[in-house]
This record gives structure tokens, sequence and C-alpha cells, in this order.
């Protein structure tokens, strides 16, 4: 059987030697990260969603790969699903990783807010990875702004 390439993942992007972001692959396309040696599967998106997979957990692992879902709600984007990525990401700095979501817009800003805050990269640069995807709308613009003003407060406060 001839499995697809994960660059075929709608909106694929890869970030590092060992980040790569998408929107939902297929099956096939899983079979296809797997074989690429990536070594875990970050879910953004919510179980049940006419895009979602039936059991897509149960296919990431029986591939062998760790498979972890912090579900974001597209109008409704929490801060605390945020800092759960933030802890996940730093934990995982040295495995190849592949996150998704529907379309990669959700993905595309917790990685650049990870990024911004947790690696100190310059907003300019981060948010190139989000402006290639998608131009973020009123309710992503609003979270990505409150998110860097509440770091920036923090930072401020104990400097």
């Amino acid at each position: 059987m001839k499995t697809s390439s994960p660059e075929g993942i709608l909106n694929w992007r890869q970030l590092s030697g060992r980040l790569a972001t998408g929107g939902q692959p297929s099956e096939d396309e899983l079979v296809a990260v797997a074989d690429s040696g990536y070594e875990m599967v970050v879910n953004l998106g919510l179980t049940g969603a006419p895009y979602a997979l039936d059991d897509e957990q149960g296919l990431v692992q029986a591939l062998g790969l760790e498979y972890v879902h912090i579900p974001v709600a597209w109008e409704r984007p929490e801060p605390e699903a945020l800092e759960r990525f933030f802890a996940l990401m730093g934990t995982i700095e040295s495995r190849r990783v592949f996150v998704h979501c529907a379309a990669n817009k959700r993905v595309s800003v917790f990685v650049a807010l990870y990024r911004i805050l947790e690696q100190g990269w310059a907003a300019e640069d981060a948010l190139t990875a989000v402006t290639d995807v998608w131009e973020p709308n009123e309710v992503w613009q609003r979270f990505m702004a409150e998110r860097l003003s509440e770091r920036g407060s923090r930072q401020s406060d104990t400097g």
C-alpha cells in the first residue's frame, strides 16, 4: 500500500527539524507522519467535529506514536489550553512532533505564542508562521493580544 506524504496535509509547515504543523490529517497521512520519524502527534482540534477522525488517538498509538489532545474551541480559545500547550512543548523539545488542528490556524497561533513567550523569539519572526497560513480573525487577534499583554505585565512586575 502506498502511503501519502505528510507534506500533503492541509497547510503543512515544517517549522524546524523537529516540529511540523498542519491541518487535520487523514489516516494515510498519519501513517506518513509516523513513517517520517515523528514521535508524537498533538491535536488541538475537537474530537467529534465533522473534520475529525473517528479514533485518531487509537490510530496514532497503533502507529507507535504518543498522542496528546489539548482541545481548543475555535470561537473560545482558553488561556488554560495555551498554558497546557506551553508545558507540553517545554518537555518535548528534543522529540519530533507534529501538531495539528483542523486547518493549522489554532496551531499556528499557539506555536507563535510559544516561540515569543517561552523561547524569546521576536514577535515579527514568530508571527510569520501565522500569517503564512491565515489572517487571524477578531477572536484570535484578541486572544494573541491578551496573552502578549498579560505576559508583558507579569514580566514587568517581576523585573
